[in-house]
């Protein structure tokens, strides 16, 4: 892979800054007969809780104009069943292997990574986008005190890399992102996706088997750039973009508002070989502009030719 696209968050180096996002990319095995694994910097595999998961029942996905809607329900096999069917598999895995963490208490949360801290993954991602049962399902992140004190618990229990992802529906993506980093996240990821809705004229009833689900696809990204933006002049740890990006062009975009790295999701059902490609944009732009590396693009932007 070339130099230029090598990328660091803390002490770790990253061959490529794309990375693929959570509950597109299976554990990652799935995809290893199609692409490329290594064009990824890092996989994070799909949403792990400590029991299995049925998810929510169908249909979990509608395709819309301008993206997707999905209700999956963090359907998974459950923590035991994760170590048994992939230990073997991360020990010589191409790429990082992030692990994706969902639970609906603190207890959960922790006795998830200690059962799997053993493994050969380079950290978590936490998904605060899940109800909290503790406090009467409200999710952890729609209050950033809530946030803190659930990562500040998880940093004590590792010295992996520990992402917080940052959900946009809630509440300041601001105090979320400090919040995060004041609890000892090494990076933030932003953004989960947004709740949209999609209803069938002819019945009345949702598309899919809940009133509404998380909405990703081209059409959230000028929202996820913002609030990307936003974040990264808001903490001084590495800021990881998601949402909408669909192309190299994308990805610098999100480079230029602040991101260190970038995550691809829906995007890879439409083209699983969007690593590749947003690859060969980024080093084919370096050239152009002369620059030796993509840290050079981050925080670029210029704000308004107006200001």
């Amino acid at each position: 892979m070339n130099e230029k696209l090598k990328v660091k968050i803390g002490n770790t180096e990253f061959a490529t800054p794309v990375i693929a996002a959570s509950g597109t990319f299976g554990f990652g095995i799935e995809y290893a007969d199609i692409v490329n694994l290594d064009d990824f910097g890092a996989i994070v595999t799909k949403g792990l809780s400590l029991l299995p998961k049925e998810g929510n029942p169908p249909p979990r996905i509608v395709e819309t104009p301008c993206g997707l809607i999905n209700s999956i329900g963090l359907a998974n096999p459950g923590t035991d069943e994760f170590i048994k069917n992939y230990e073997e598999t991360y020990r010589v895995f191409p790429t990082h292997v992030i692990v994706n963490v969902g639970a609906e208490t603190e207890n959960e949360f922790l006795s998830v990574i200690k059962k799997i801290e053993h493994m050969n993954i380079l950290g978590y991602e936490l998904n605060i986008s899940c109800p909290n049962v503790e406090t009467g399902g409200m999710m952890f992140s729609e209050d950033p005190n809530t946030a803190f004190a659930l990562v500040k618990k998880v940093r004590k229990a590792t010295e992996k890399l520990l992402i917080t992802k940052l959900s946009p529906n809630f509440c300041n993506i601001r105090e979320l992102a400090r919040a995060s980093e004041d609890a000892g996240s090494d990076a933030i990821s932003l953004v989960n996706t947004f709740l949209g809705m999609s209803i069938d004229i002819e019945t009345g009833y949702s598309r899919i088997g809940k009133p509404f689900g998380g909405f990703s696809g081209p059409a959230i990204k000028p929202m996820a750039l913002k609030m990307v933006y936003e974040a990264a002049r808001t903490v001084n740890i590495p800021v990881i973009g998601m949402g909408g990006i669909n192309s190299g062009s994308d990805a610098i975009e999100f480079f230029m508002a602040g991101a260190s790295m970038i995550q691809v999701g829906s995007a890879i059902f439409r083209n699983p070989q969007i690593a590749f490609d947003i690859n060969n944009f980024i080093e084919q732009y370096l050239d152009r502009k002369g620059l030796s590396n993509v840290s050079e693009i981050i925080g670029t932007f210029k704000g308004s030719k107006n200001e």
